[in-house]
């Protein structure tokens, strides 16, 4: 299938730079899933905070309790020279306290192999691997042995923004708002941005309307967010991401199938998550492992009935996914009309609930 079908033209402006002033304030597009080519009626407005009219007691909201790293880092050689850090994904290590990610570079000269650099008076990143220009695979190990690797990163390091939000520093209400507010485990380079729109007191009203909330893990990398180059999506690879599923999250999806309530991933990832761990029959096998997972039109979803997700890049694997689940001529329809009616795209941006056909208020 050609990449170039997935493409929009994305005016710049429209890409949100700052968050809603209040999380829940971002706008929901609401829209009923299709199949194949058809684009359908039945799109309505709203506001994010009216999400709970769209669920129904029974249904089963899945999150994804990832917590974003300070993985900006910037370090300084013997030498004085400034080198910059942006850390993309963990790789396996020998369980020593020391920590191996892969990462994008940035320095005036070329880095050494094992040369140690020195961010702050914390943490200590040793180049250990060339990978190619400005990306390497880097050993990250406190200064102080008797700390942890995230204790270093929280002393010396930034939250990674996307490089789509063109601020030259975070501001102080990053540190919360590119947080979710049920983000528990640490690990991923991006925030599963769909969670961002949740507030406790949301969550709390979901939860009284008879909505289960599980969560999972998928340490989100900066690889799921690379565009697609190649001329075609099926020859465009993904980097494995690490997962977590608990037990408690399969049952309660179970139970939720059993009794006919509907599954619905908040956010990509947990799409990703579950379809990997899914059976043919729609049960969740719980566990830890990595998902390469590459979802593209024609795949047949095992347990997930609707998606809440953000607006995504043109040309990248998240809206292939999106179009896979939705329906391609349908979402991108959407997509023109969220331009036309003046959504917030990307990561900072408003929100889409794609929902099983009928679409309407109290009653999906």
């Amino acid at each position: 299938m050609q990449t170039a079908l997935f493409d929009y033209p994305l005016p710049p402006e429209r890409i949100a730079q700052t968050p809603a002033t209040r999380r829940d304030a971002s706008r929901l597009f609401v829209l009923p899933r299709a199949c194949g080519e058809a684009v359908t009626s039945g799109w309505t407005h709203r506001h994010f905070a009216e999400l709970p009219e769209f669920l129904r007691p029974g249904d089963c909201l899945v999150l994804n309790d990832a917590r974003v790293i300070p993985g900006r880092l910037t370090g300084h050689k013997d030498t004085g020279g400034r080198v910059l850090f942006t850390l993309l994904r963990p790789l396996p290590t020998d369980g020593s306290n020391a920590m191996r990610w892969e990462a994008l570079t940035r320095s005036s000269k070329p880095l050494r192999l094992e040369v140690p650099i020195r961010c702050g008076n914390a943490l200590e990143v040793r180049p250990a691997r060339h990978i190619r220009e400005g990306l390497w695979e880097v050993d990250l190990t406190p200064v102080d042995a008797s700390r942890t690797v995230e204790d270093a990163l929280s002393e010396v390091g930034q939250l990674p923004l996307p490089p789509y939000i063109r601020r030259p520093d975070p501001m102080p209400e990053d540190e919360e708002r590119y947080q979710t507010v049920f983000a528990t485990h640490w690990g991923a380079a991006a925030a599963p941005t769909a969670g961002l729109h949740f507030t406790e007191e949301l969550l709390d009203t979901l939860r009284q309307r008879g909505v289960h909330i599980a969560t999972l893990t998928l340490d989100v990398g900066w690889g799921t967010f690379a565009p697609i180059r190649t001329e075609a999506i099926e020859d465009h690879t993904l980097c494995a991401e690490q997962y977590t599923v608990p037990a408690a999250t399969a049952e309660t999806i179970a139970t939720t199938r059993r009794n006919g309530g509907r599954v619905i991933a908040v956010g990509t990832t947990v799409v990703r998550t579950l379809e990997t761990t899914a059976t043919d029959d729609g049960a969740i096998t719980p566990g830890e492992g990595a998902s390469p997972l590459y979802i593209q039109p024609g795949r047949r979803f095992r347990v997930v009935d609707a998606l809440l997700t953000n607006f995504h890049m043109p040309r990248s694997s998240l809206l292939v996914l999106v179009a896979a689940f939705g329906g391609r001529a349908q979402v991108l329809a959407a997509y023109d009309e969220a331009l036309r009616t003046g959504y917030r795209f990307l990561s900072y941006g408003d929100a889409m609930l794609i929902l099983p056909a009928p679409v309407s208020s109290g009653t999906a």
